[in-house]
């Protein structure tokens, strides 16, 4: 089963942008987590020599997700861009967030360890690109 499946019934609203629309900019407030339906999208991040694309997201990836540690309100820690026109799912942050205060308290540990390590991870691409 594709990831598009299981994450459908979280899927509140769609959004279609453009190639090089900002879906989400670095430092902004947001509590949105989307999923792409159909295209990809650049994951940037700001550093002293400018901006430095660290992924490329398709068909299926989540992004935004990082927010959920934040209890649903936070800083966005990386800018999102379209690359080519793309259509995302808008999930329905206050369900996700209800049901993963319904986790268990060792799988919350396990997921908020994975997205620290996600941060980490991207914290030192951004300092090696930097160099």
């Amino acid at each position: 089963m594709s990831i598009v499946k299981l994450v459908f019934s979280y899927i509140a609203s769609e959004e279609t942008h453009q190639d090089k629309t900002v879906i989400i900019k670095e430092g902004s407030k947001g509590n949105w987590v989307y999923i792409i339906i159909e295209g990809q999208v650049k994951v940037k991040k700001d550093s002293p020599k400018g901006m430095v694309t660290l992924y490329t997201l398709k068909k299926g990836d989540i992004f935004g997700e990082m927010i959920l540690l934040q209890a649903g309100e936070g800083t966005r820690t990386a800018s999102i861009i379209a690359d080519g026109p793309v259509r995302v799912g808008v999930l329905n942050t206050d369900q996700l967030l209800s049901d993963y205060d319904s986790v268990s308290p060792q799988l919350k540990g396990l997921i908020k360890s994975l997205i620290l390590r996600l941060e980490k991870t991207t914290q030192r691409v951004v300092a090696i690109a930097a160099e």
